[in-house]
């Protein structure tokens, strides 16, 4: 009994997949959207909000005495959470769908959206994101379509939240998986080469590649304290190469979060500040290495209880959980640099 409820663990390490406990939730969910699109004025077609609590304000035990400030905003795009079986063929979820919405606060928003909340107020929409599958169609004109719906949902919520929120306040654009693809094209929008890049402090696109023509007016960040750049990986095994990145050929931007430069040295696992699995109150300390090759960054395999029986090779679901404080740390290295540098006369 003991070892299948460890397996149960280890393969829920960030809860994504461990979707029937999301039922319990239902009840706080209950708002219908008339035509199906989000409105961004009412505060639930928001999934993190600083006028509400919501998961994104949970601390870790260990840190409830750490120090904290919202000088600065985050605009976090959540990962697919629309990754269930079902026989509508609906490729972009409902936005007001109970069950996806649960799983959203209590998976990404909990556990990723976190990693903000001691130094910035984060906002983090609901979007009519693409179904899990669509990242593998065929037909490339079906998938851009489809993401290009859920990116005007993106877009909306980032034009309401700079009209209605940000007063000139500096930005952190953060995405990950499905939440990078679009947080890409919002930077793109809206920043590269744009007034607004001034307010840039950093992007974090993780979990996606970083195609090395796309941008050209913004930076990879190169030292941990760079300010109007981004940064951002895809985790895997050390010597593991998914068959649906090969094409690649490596063309992408990598940064590793342990030393938050794009070298390609070993990097010992030592320099791990902190990992956030499963238990949210538990940081489990030096847990992996991390070394940048082939356009990914590759890890040795996690050490952490039970960890041995943990055979994927794919970290892709806990791409900022294994770094989350040095990625917290980092954070607050990047805004005293930003105000520092708004600062000087």
């Amino acid at each position: 009994m003991h070892l299948k409820k460890s397996v149960v663990f280890l393969s829920c390490i960030l809860l994504f997949s461990c979707s029937d406990k999301y039922h319990a939730f239902k009840s706080q969910y209950h708002f219908r959207s008339a035509d199906g699109s989000p409105d961004y004025a009412d505060l639930h077609y928001w999934a993190a909000h600083p006028w509400k609590w919501d998961p994104s304000d949970s601390i870790p035990q260990p840190l409830k005495n750490e120090p904290r400030d919202s000088s600065v905003d985050v605009f976090f795009i959540h990962p697919t959470t629309y990754t269930f079986k079902t026989k509508v063929k609906k490729i972009n979820a409902r936005v007001d769908d109970d069950y996806i919405n649960a799983k959203t606060d209590y998976s990404t928003i909990l556990y990723q959206a976190s990693v903000f909340n001691s130094h910035a107020r984060i906002f983090a929409p609901r979007y009519r994101q693409v179904h899990i599958s669509v990242f593998f169609f065929k037909d490339k004109e079906g998938r851009e379509k489809a993401l290009d719906f859920a990116y005007q949902d993106i877009k909306k919520a980032f034009e309401f939240y700079m009209s209605h929120y940000n007063n000139g306040r500096p930005i952190i654009i953060a995405g990950h998986s499905q939440g990078a693809v679009l947080g890409e094209r919002l930077l793109k929008e809206f920043f590269e080469n744009k007034s607004l890049q001034e307010k840039l402090v950093a992007a974090y696109i993780t979990g996606w590649a970083i195609p090395k023509e796309y941008f050209t007016g913004i930076k990879l960040c190169e030292d941990s304290a760079q300010t109007g750049c981004l940064c951002g990986w895809r985790t895997f095994r050390k010597g593991f190469i998914p068959r649906y990145l090969k094409n690649e050929k490596g063309n992408s931007f990598v940064t590793n979060p342990l030393t938050w430069t794009s070298s390609s040295e070993y990097v010992a696992k030592k320099k791990n500040k902190g990992s956030l699995l499963s238990r949210f109150n538990k940081i489990y300390p030096a847990t992996t290495d991390a070394r940048i090759s082939t356009g990914v960054l590759w890890v040795k395999k996690p050490k952490f209880p039970w960890g041995f029986i943990y055979f994927t090779r794919n970290y892709h679901i806990a791409d900022m959980n294994l770094f989350y404080m040095n990625l917290r740390e980092n954070i607050g290295q990047r805004i005293t640099r930003y105000i520092q540098k708004q600062e000087k006369p």
